[in-house]
């Protein structure tokens, strides 16, 4: 069984990456300097041993995508400070394979979180095949059941089977797509590859974060912006984020580099659904205020945010926020030295592609993509057809690979000048985790225990109650990670900078 088809000519193979080559390859391929690692020091407890029970190496990315963001965040801190102080990374394995799985860890006044999927989503037979249907959100349930001819007040998951039973799951996909609703085929990797999205992003997809400047050398360098201190607590003490996201990804880099100290601005729309059940773990260490951008005051406010922002984070559909006049290049000729970073589902970061503006989720990318199949192969069961890992890991993954290249961006913006895009996507993570090959055969489901997860949460208070949750698992010495503002209530702040 071969998770990495050979006749893809001139496609890495990263089989034999221990973490720190991945470490590596990611740092180095950001632009990042060599020297800085003289001085910025990696542990690695646990390194490259199995965390969680699947035949993909998602301890590997866990931990390495975490400490990334952690050594990016030290390097723009020793960058504003002009200073080549020795400091110590650590991330433990454990820890980092807990923490991708953190929305579901958390406790509220002792109790676990309710279930945030839909009652009609996941695995469906077709006519000839399987789909995956994601219906967390009310109007994409709404989307699924209009297609199909059903009342989304009463459908049973019964009847919304039988629909789907009758079609084929190419043309399902499809029709979804056209429609607004969320649903993709199961596919093997063969598949996949086979498929026109899939020759596209696996043939064109080469490194898993796209950072690039995007303007000239302009002003001062933003490392010495009066709002960004030397000597802080932490790293990112003072950079101003203004984060327009959906779970899981994009909140999860924003609360990474609020864990470092930046300001983060999350902004929602009061006209979109939400998930609070997700938003509880993601949204510490943010500020929330609401703005709405079907009005001209919303659009007005979210641009003179956007003038005092050092970033601009969003994960709308590709093309919806640049219609509203939020695009990078709009962004940067009204505030030049702006880092725009965006996290998308299939694009490449050019907008090219037949799937780059199309809705998705890990789950959707999972499907379509072959992993939930090869994951089932690997595991041995021929009455399983499909496998979900046991953690979101591309979202996580991406989340975390985000706010490296915002800090690479931030640092570059630092030593070069110049504004700056920053994109992952969901897609490209699923290809860098494949290129590492999967445990053999059956191999990786058998793992050593997560152990009491209690020893990695810590309980502060909420508007919501009392809430345990997952402790940040990059320690970085003399400047530890943590969350000073807990999660509130959407739009409990003013829509302005600190």
């Amino acid at each position: 069984m071969s998770s990495w088809p050979h006749d893809w000519e001139g496609q890495p193979d990263r089989s034999a990456y221990t973490t720190r080559d991945s470490i590596d390859y990611i740092w180095y391929g950001l632009g990042l300097p060599a020297d800085a690692r003289d001085f910025l020091e990696v542990n690695l407890p646990e390194e490259d041993e199995k965390a969680l029970p699947s035949s993909f190496k998602i301890g590997h990315l866990a931990q390495a995508s975490i400490c990334l963001s952690a050594l990016s965040a030290a390097l723009f801190h020793s960058q504003v400070n002009q200073s080549c102080e020795p400091r110590r990374i650590s991330v433990p394995l454990k820890h980092a394979a807990v923490e991708f799985r953190s929305e579901h860890h958390y406790l509220l006044d002792g109790k676990p979180r309710m279930s945030s999927w839909g009652p009609l989503g996941g695995l469906h037979k077709t006519a000839d095949g399987h789909v995956r249907v994601h219906d967390n959100f009310l109007n994409h349930r709404k989307a699924a059941c209009d297609l199909l001819g059903l009342d989304v007040e009463t459908v049973t998951r019964e009847e919304f089977a039988q629909k789907i039973l009758q079609w084929k799951a190419l043309e399902l996909e499809k029709a979804g797509m056209d429609s607004g609703a969320v649903i993709f085929a199961l596919r093997s990797y063969q598949e996949w590859e086979e498929s026109a999205p899939g020759k596209h992003i696996m043939k064109g997809y080469s490194f898993p974060v796209r950072v690039h400047r995007t303007g000239p050398q302009v002003g001062i360098p933003r490392s010495v912006a009066a709002h960004i201190p030397r000597n802080a607590d932490r790293l990112l003490r003072g950079v101003r984020v203004l984060e327009l996201s959906r779970v899981i990804a994009a909140p999860v880099a924003g609360k990474t580099l609020a864990a470092h100290g930046a300001d983060i601005l999350w902004v929602t729309s009061p006209n979109l659904p939400s998930l609070p059940d997700s938003d509880i773990d993601v949204s510490r260490g943010k500020r929330t205020t609401q703005l709405d951008l079907d009005t001209a005051e919303g659009v007005k406010a979210l641009h003179a945010l956007a003038q005092g922002a050092d970033v601009f984070l969003q994960s709308y559909r590709p093309g919806s926020l640049a219609a509203r006049g939020f695009s990078a290049r709009e962004l940067a000729e009204s505030n030049p030295g702006i880092i725009y970073a965006s996290l998308s589902a299939w694009d490449d970061g050019y907008g090219e592609g037949p799937w780059s503006s199309n809705r998705g989720f890990d789950s959707m990318v999972q499907n379509a993509s072959g992993m939930n199949v090869s994951e089932a192969d690997h595991f041995g069961d021929p009455a399983i057809p499909s496998r979900v890992l046991p953690v979101q890991v591309l979202d996580h993954a991406a989340g975390y690979l985000l706010a490296t290249g915002i800090n690479a961006a931030l640092y570059r913006r630092a030593t070069e000048g110049g504004s700056w895009e920053v994109s992952v996507s969901l897609a490209g993570v699923m290809k860098y985790l494949r290129s590492l090959e999967q445990y053999a055969g059956r191999d990786g489901f058998e793992c050593e225990p997560l152990g009491d997860i209690l020893q990695y949460l810590e309980t502060r208070e909420t508007d919501f109650g009392n809430l345990s949750a997952v402790k940040h698992s990059a320690s970085v010495e003399g400047k530890e990670p943590g969350w000073d503002v807990m999660p509130k209530k959407l739009g409990s702040d003013e829509a302005k900078w600190l």
